[in-house]
């Protein structure tokens, strides 16, 4: 039986005029086009979230090398290829130093954590006791359903993956150091154009100064956030305290739930060695007041107006980095937010998406962009030479 909807369906899409199917066409290119591209992100993110980590560590080192290689000693002046070089082999060292500082604390929590499987289960079945008997008992069978040598082995696997994630990471920070040079040149060549790699330059540099500005800030918090976790524990003379110190400090970079989660890992970990619920307690709240006057007093204070992110947007990103990237995607998050931000206000097409990430909706620049006509700046004013450390 003919379909007798199918010449009324033919007639409208043939009423449409031209720019009605120029953007029927653009929006169907634009979702193949997002769809390819989150696959790229999912299959390739082992090399992506190397690269992305990478990228960060330069840049935060390339202002370091710039005032290194200005300093004179006498007639003396640090070569730049040798601050480069010093810079490769501190981060190379740094990096290996917390994969094995992590991967130890990893085999230390695994080796002990069987041994106190049995507790834990009873402790968690214990939280719900309240609620009566019934309720604990089933908590506890479910709890004792959950298959914990699998996951036991799935987290021991993880040490190989750190490790040349690691070596990854090291190998790409090599080969930018080793391009740093040409990389103020190679933009003037791509843009074509120097006032709009000027512009380019610029926001660049922009995003640069904001990201470092706040994983500074960011590793300052977490180091001291962490340092009291390890001494909250060790004043009780708790086992794990190393290790709930170094996951604090990581979780720390995760925004808004990191903080949350950490201090409930910490005050499980405590109530599973310790019976009395008091003691947990009392754990939880001096760790929960730790990370709320260091996150939402000393963070704020520190950050000023760095961000200006919409808190909404960041768990927007949070929930998207952390579906297609996992964990790594999920620290990586906010720093990704803020270049799109940058970007987009600079984009008259694309300035309400910087709008909306804003926290009162004025992504507005700190600094004023060069405009086309400006003629081009000294190579050592240069934002995007200066930020990058070519010169």
């Amino acid at each position: 039986m003919p379909d007798e909807n199918k010449p009324a369906q033919l007639s409208a899409v043939a009423r449409l005029t031209f720019t009605e199917k120029f953007r029927l066409q653009t929006w169907l290119m634009g979702i193949i086009a997002f769809a390819v591209v989150l696959f790229l992100l999912v299959q390739a993110k082992f090399i992506l979230i190397a690269l992305a980590i990478a990228i960060i560590l330069f840049s935060l080192t390339s202002d370091a090398i710039n005032s290194i290689s200005r300093v004179r000693i006498g007639r003396f002046r640090i070569a730049s290829w040798v601050a480069s070089i010093a810079a490769v082999f501190l981060i190379a060292s740094s990096l290996l130093i917390m994969a094995g500082l992590v991967i130890s604390q990893l085999n230390t929590v695994l080796s002990t954590t069987l041994a106190y499987t049995d507790d834990a289960q009873r402790a968690i079945a214990q939280m719900f006791g309240w609620m009566g008997e019934d309720v604990e008992q089933s908590v506890l069978q479910t709890v004792r359903s959950i298959e914990i040598s699998g996951y036991l082995r799935s987290a021991a696997g993880q040490a190989g993956t750190i490790l040349s994630q690691v070596v990854l990471i090291i190998l790409f920070v090599g080969f930018l150091f080793a391009e740093r040079v040409w990389f103020g040149t190679k933009l003037e060549k791509l843009m074509a154009d120097k006032a709009q790699a000027r512009r380019v330059s610029a926001i660049i540099g922009s995003i640069i100064r904001r990201v470092n500005h706040y994983l500074l800030v960011k590793a300052l918090i977490s180091s001291v956030t962490g340092f009291a976790i390890f001494l909250l524990l060790s004043v009780f003379n708790l086992q794990f305290a190393a290790a709930m110190g170094l996951l604090t400090f990581v979780l720390n970079f995760i925004p808004s739930v990191g903080s949350i989660i950490a201090t409930l890992i910490v005050t499980l970990v405590a109530y599973i060695q310790v019976p009395e619920p008091q003691t947990a307690v009392l754990i939880f709240v001096i760790a929960g007041m730790t990370q709320f006057l260091l996150g939402n007093v000393i963070d704020p204070m520190l950050m000023g107006k760095t961000l200006r992110l919409s808190s909404f947007g960041i768990i927007i990103s949070l929930a998207f980095w952390g579906a297609v990237w996992g964990i790594p995607g999920m620290f990586l998050a906010v720093p990704f937010m803020v270049a799109v931000m940058i970007v987009c206000s600079h984009i008259p097409s694309a300035r309400p998406v910087a709008v909306l990430l804003s926290r009162e909706g004025l992504p507005e620049e700190e600094f004023p962009l060069p405009p086309a006509d400006q003629p081009p700046a000294p190579p050592e004013e240069r934002p995007f030479s200066h930020a990058v450390g070519a010169e």
